[in-house]
């Protein structure tokens, strides 16, 4: 009797113990099982935005599918699941819920587009589920010192508060600007990049700000009082659907100071579209925060062909798939021990991640900035690209000097 009874203590402990090791934590680390974590998103891969999203989508899938190759992480190999929510909110909201509820994903790699992230971030922090890469520059995903909740948001593309914050170092740093002028559309990307340039000026630098709506087809006034201010550089805050208009009329009216505009407009065909007004009367210049020029360039090429039918091996959307998956890959291989999203999170604010075709982000100490260091380049209509190199990437401490 006295040896059947510990017979059942004994039983009762171990399934005791096995309990509280399949328990411990189990909430927070959903989707990962002993051979691999199962991580997901959802992204437009049809309707009006599919030409950025189905790239996008392939590009993470060539960083996994090389990942799982050669062995996966720390003996895990990456399951990734996509639903396709057609760049409507309400599809993303449901799209998300069914991620974190249904499929439950360990983490979000590469959430998509402007709508869909102010719809659902909030859904996000709630779970508590870490979400590495937002294909949007929202200032949403801006914080100078994320706590609690805030923590699980992990931006690497630039988000136009931290750009707003290096071309205006620029102004100061590169062009010696004492006034900067501004022209912003009044729309969310506009007065996020301006709430970053007067943060960074400051009272080294006068800003002097003109705002026109969106796609305006007459920004006359707004240069004029930039050109009566006699400003040292003008900064376009503004994307593509207003930038042609506002670069035009300053060849115009002859204000013809160096000009700096936001990493959006690097683009050949905003090139085609000013370069006979413009005239080389007076220079442009962008950031840049993806180099094709890295050495990885080589691994992409190799396993984007692996993925598409499609020729993706110079596809912008598609390399951005590519840094998405990777950072979210260099955390996961920083966690030593048990892995869950407190592990992970504390592994990705541990050092600085290096972005393969740019510079390095630091999400230590609640740093939630985007990418922090960018390049500088020069539109040159000669270019097949239509801009040429002009400034390798930098922070902003090394570009105003200090």
């Amino acid at each position: 009797m006295k040896r059947k009874m510990y017979s059942i203590i004994s039983l009762l402990l171990i399934l005791s113990l096995t309990l509280v090791g399949c328990g411990g934590g189990a909430e927070s680390a959903q989707g990962v099982t002993d051979t691999t974590v199962k991580v997901g998103n959802s992204i437009a891969t049809s309707g009006p935005l599919a030409p950025v999203g189905v790239p996008f989508k392939a590009g993470i899938e060539a960083y996994f599918k090389m990942i799982n190759d050669g062995g996966g992480v720390h003996g895990r190999t990456i399951e990734y699941v996509h639903q396709d929510d057609e760049f409507n909110p309400e599809k993303g909201k449901a799209a998300v819920d069914k991620m974190i509820n249904d499929e439950k994903i360990f983490a979000f790699v590469g959430h998509f587009g402007t709508p869909i992230v102010g719809a659902t971030l909030n859904d996000i922090k709630e779970a508590g589920i870490p979400a590495v890469y937002f294909a949007t520059g929202t200032g949403l995903l801006y914080n100078e010192n994320a706590e609690g909740a805030d923590r699980v948001a992990y931006p690497v593309q630039p988000v136009y508060p931290m750009e707003g914050r290096i071309l205006s170092a620029w102004s100061m740093g590169e062009f010696s600007a004492k006034t900067i002028g501004v022209v912003y559309t009044n729309d969310d990307a506009g007065k996020d990049l301006l709430s970053g340039i007067e943060a960074q000026a400051g009272s080294d630098a006068t800003v002097v700000a003109e705002q026109v709506p969106p796609n305006s087809e007459d920004v006359s006034a707004a240069i004029t009082k930039l050109k009566d201010s006699n400003v040292d550089v003008v900064i376009i805050a503004a994307i593509q659907g207003t930038f042609p208009q506002i670069a035009k009329e300053m060849a115009k009216q002859g204000l013809h100071k160096p000009t700096l505009t936001t990493y959006v407009n690097a683009d050949q065909r905003m090139t085609q579209l000013v370069a006979e007004d413009v005239n080389g009367q007076f220079d442009i210049y962008a950031n840049a925060w993806v180099d094709m020029t890295k050495p990885a360039i080589v691994d992409y090429r190799t396993w984007i062909s692996e993925v598409s039918n499609e020729d993706l091996s110079n596809n912008a959307y598609a390399m951005t798939g590519w840094i998405a998956a990777h950072f979210f890959v260099e955390g996961l291989k920083r966690v030593d021990g048990d892995l869950t999203w407190e592990s992970y999170m504390e592994a990705m604010e541990s050092a600085p991640i290096t972005n393969p075709f740019g510079g390095s982000i630091d999400f230590s100490n609640g740093q939630r900035l985007g990418t922090q260091e960018m390049a500088l380049l020069k539109m040159n209509p000669e270019e097949p690209a239509g801009w040429e190199g002009f400034i390798g990437f930098k922070g902003i401490d090394d570009i105003i000097g200090k």
